[in-house]
């Protein structure tokens, strides 16, 4: 045991020294009293030593001012530098050299049960980070309430708080093996992170592009299981069950219909609604990929030019 105890001080003192506390101040205006100002706290990750850190786009989302604090009580102003709603992750940059830097670890060896540590700035309490510790309770959950965004997300039952955003949750051995993004009120123990490679695919983009260039088919669909299958008599129980195809989308020139269900892209096999997301974040856009679908139970084939998602869609807006 006491090993064991040992083992998660180290980690969280290795840890702690690359999470920092975030405040956002917004500028919100009143009517007839002008703009007042309203401050926000959260966590996040510092990935360079030259001054680079990961948080939540919800974090930092609309501000008119972003400070950073590190656990050594240095302070900063931090500049936005891109973020991708669908994944809610930002990337922000501090004018400091020589940070200490998080160990981000490869989230696709992760399994069930294993333990994870929580840490962030938890309800804006003042001193160091607060840490909490439970188990990976389930692996590629997508947030419930969500539509196509927040895919493949990390639950868990280690204590997560308003303030968390953003903060990592790491393995016993200090290395971040996700960053902590929402909780759902009400719940017991159930709290969800984005996983490390998301990151990095997302942190690489922006450094790249200043933002996340992902290709886009124009569809809302839910992935199909025995039970849909059977109440709409569907001949097949598995794929993407296509609900709405957005006009003047790549969908809708290629002439897929509510109610086609996808079973397959480029040959890659699509069972549910994540095998999809997967499979096209390997093309590019202008890419043109073959799509099979199933429609009145027979199999269909039609090409389909991938272009951009449009921001008001990554976004939420309809």
């Amino acid at each position: 045991m006491a090993q064991f105890e040992e083992q998660i001080t180290q980690s969280v003192e290795k840890l702690s020294e690359s999470v920092v506390s975030i405040g956002n101040t917004r500028v919100y205006g009143t009517k007839g009293l002008g703009f007042a100002p309203f401050e926000s706290q959260g966590t996040g990750i510092i990935i360079s030593s030259r001054g680079f850190i990961v948080t939540n786009n919800h974090v930092v989302d609309n501000a008119a001012k972003v400070s950073v604090s590190l656990k050594d009580g240095r302070k900063y102003e931090g500049a936005v530098m891109g973020s991708d709603p669908a994944t809610d992750i930002a990337l922000i940059r501090v004018e400091a050299d020589n940070l200490p830097v998080a160990n981000l670890g490869d989230s696709s060896r992760l399994k069930v049960g294993q333990i994870v540590l929580a840490v962030g700035n938890a309800l804006a309490l003042p001193g160091a980070p607060t840490v909490s510790m439970g188990v990976i309770s389930a692996l590629g959950r997508p947030l419930p309430g969500s539509d196509f965004v927040l895919e493949g997300l990390i639950q868990t039952d280690a204590a997560i708080n308003p303030g968390n955003s953003g903060g990592p949750l790491a393995n016993l051995r200090g290395e971040v093996i996700g960053m902590n993004t929402a909780m759902i009120p009400y719940a017991q123990g159930v709290g969800f992170a984005i996983p490390t490679d998301t990151i990095k695919q997302v942190v690489e983009q922006i450094l790249e592009n200043g933002r996340v260039i992902r290709p886009w088919l124009g569809i809302s669909g839910v992935s199909l299981n025995p039970a849909i299958a059977q109440r709409y008599d569907l001949s097949v129980d598995y794929g993407v069950l296509v609900f709405e195809v957005v006009g003047y989308s790549p969908a809708h020139a290629a002439g897929l219909r509510p109610g086609d269900v996808i079973t397959e892209i480029d040959g890659h096999v699509v069972r549910e609604m994540k095998d999809l997301i997967t499979v096209l974040s390997k093309f590019g856009v202008g890419q043109k990929v073959e799509l099979t679908l199933i429609r009145m139970e027979s199999r269909y084939r039609t090409i389909i030019k991938l272009q951009e998602i449009p921001s008001q869609r990554v976004l939420g807006k309809r």
